[in-house]
């Protein structure tokens, strides 16, 4: 039988702690030929944390894990039966697989992310911001556009009376 990707609902914030804890019981049971890939979708992320910059993980889908595998009683209850889950996303004891093309997507989406770091905070068109760091340190302005590439925001500061625009990376800067 060929394995399918089946979506886990877990408990918030226990996506990795559940994957390494099936992970797990899948060797005990022997149950490692009817297991695939358990994939935790995530993506890094900078922050700042008391004027540090920080990288940390940030889960794509809070709450969910999603398991390669054979569907049968046993191993419905492997997993059922995992500290943390709360089950599988389906109609009661019938699980979902998803479509092939949905993950492969998801897989090359993750791949692609993973040497992009995303700053944790977003900003939008005309945000008030203040510039915590560099030569316009303490200036204030308005966002005029989003380089989310690049990691880059061009703001209209006030700089001798005229408004000027200044491009800053999103770590510069924070909202007000």
């Amino acid at each position: 039988m060929e394995k399918k990707w089946y979506v886990v609902h877990t408990y918030s914030g226990y996506e990795q702690k559940v994957k390494e804890v099936l992970e797990e019981r899948v060797k005990t049971y022997n149950m490692e030929d009817q297991f695939g890939d358990i994939i935790v979708p995530s993506e890094v992320i900078m922050e700042r944390v008391k004027g540090q910059v920080k990288k940390s993980q940030r889960t794509i889908f809070p709450g969910y894990i999603i398991v390669q595998m054979d569907m049968n009683e046993d191993t419905w209850y492997l997993v059922r039966n995992t500290p943390k889950v709360t089950g599988f996303v389906g109609y009661g004891m019938k699980p979902t697989p998803l479509p092939e093309e949905e993950i492969k997507d998801l897989v090359y989406a993750i791949q692609e992310g993973k040497g992009k770091i995303k700053p944790k905070i977003r900003f939008d068109k005309g945000d008030s911001v203040k510039v915590i760091e560099g030569p316009f340190s303490n200036f204030t302005g308005s966002v005029e556009e989003i380089k989310p590439e690049k990691g880059k925001v061009k703001v209209l500061l006030n700089i001798f009376g005229r408004t000027t625009p200044v491009e800053l990376d999103f770590m510069q800067i924070e909202k007000m």
